[in-house]
């Protein structure tokens, strides 16, 4: 079975985007809220700072999200992919 590498990414890059808007919005409303994931989204994305810029911090962190969601998924189905032409699978 192949992946469609295209496909996995997009899936993957808005799973993560929405994850990452729906803990920055929750955050704004109930402060205490998803402040550790925050902040180690701000840890390894370079131009979102956790608590500085409000909604359009939540905003930088989210597009962040679906492009590293994308190239995650993507590289995953490809590597997949390449894996199962040398890897054959067992018969039942």
């Amino acid at each position: 079975m192949k992946l469609g590498v295209i496909r996995l990414g997009l899936t993957l890059g808005i799973l993560w985007a929405a994850i990452s808007l729906l803990c920055g919005v929750a955050n704004l409303i109930w402060p205490g809220y998803a402040v550790s994931f925050l902040k180690f989204l701000d840890s390894i994305y370079p131009g979102y700072t956790f608590g500085k810029w409000g909604f359009g911090g939540v905003v930088v962190a989210t597009l962040y999200a679906a492009v590293d969601g994308f190239v995650v998924g993507a590289v995953f189905a490809w590597l997949y992919n390449l894996l199962g032409k040398f890897v054959k699978e067992e018969k039942k």
